[in-house]
């Protein structure tokens, strides 16, 4: 009778199973991670829910992949770590791709072209700021580029640089350009652009484990049709306005 009921039960798993699928098309899901911390990339607006670029740029892509995606923040300094942990099956959260991260997991083509990484500083402060104590967010392209180079402040979160500026903390900020437009803008002219424009990646593609070849495959052909249809260019622009760098 156990063994009966058992295998009724693995019938009735098997029909559900089944439905499932057949309600979202077949469709595999997967679990795209973000920081949910760095607009316009990505951010958590008033109603809790993940939006921005990658969020709209992940749906479609998705969409174009038959691939059933959901959405989850993880805080930028373990993202790495938990994607090869298996906690979630993809990064999109503005991650350059470089050679250090290249090594540890697989990237999908750039979804975001290079852009230019800017310093910010106090107006006044002019490029004398860059030589005092320069803010950048840890584990990111700029702090490896300062690395020996000035004196290092590290924070956990993106926008806390910028916050270190405004309180004398630190002398000057290094940030993806796109990243501090708004905050300039908006400053009141309490911040303003210093110093050379940096060109320090070879673009932003999505984070996928090594092993998962098959879904970098599915991504990376759901990419190359938004840039043949110009669709991902005017995502960007979306986003970022019509000057931002595209492809």
């Amino acid at each position: 009778m156990k063994r009966a009921g058992t295998l009724s039960a693995i019938a009735l798993l098997a029909i559900l199973v089944t439905a499932a699928l057949a309600c979202n098309g077949g469709a595999e899901t997967v679990r795209m991670g973000t920081e949910g911390a760095y607009p316009p990339y990505n951010f958590i607006n008033d109603s809790g829910e993940i939006v921005g670029f990658e969020r709209e740029l992940g749906d479609e892509l998705c969409r174009r992949a038959n691939l059933e995606c959901t959405w989850m923040t993880n805080e930028w300094d373990s993202m790495i770590p938990n994607l090869i942990a298996g906690n979630y099956d993809t990064i999109l959260a503005g991650m350059s791709i470089t050679e250090e991260r290249d090594a540890q997991i697989d990237f999908t083509q750039p979804y975001f072209p290079p852009a230019a990484s800017a310093y910010i500083a106090l107006a006044g402060a002019g490029d004398a700021a860059l030589s005092g104590k320069v803010a950048v967010q840890e584990s990111t392209i700029h702090a490896d580029y300062l690395s020996g180079r000035a004196t290092l402040l590290e924070f956990a979160l993106a926008e806390a640089p910028i916050a270190a500026v405004l309180s004398g903390e630190a002398d000057a900020a290094l940030a993806d350009k796109a990243f501090l437009n708004d905050f300039v803008a908006e400053s009141g002219g309490k911040l303003i652009f210093v110093g050379p424009e940096l060109k320090l990646d070879s673009g932003v593609g999505i984070g996928i484990r090594e092993s998962d070849g098959e879904l970098k495959d599915k991504f990376n052909q759901a990419i190359s049709a938004m840039k043949a249809d110009g669709s991902l260019n005017a995502l960007i622009k979306k986003w970022f306005g019509e000057d931002a760098v595209t492809f």
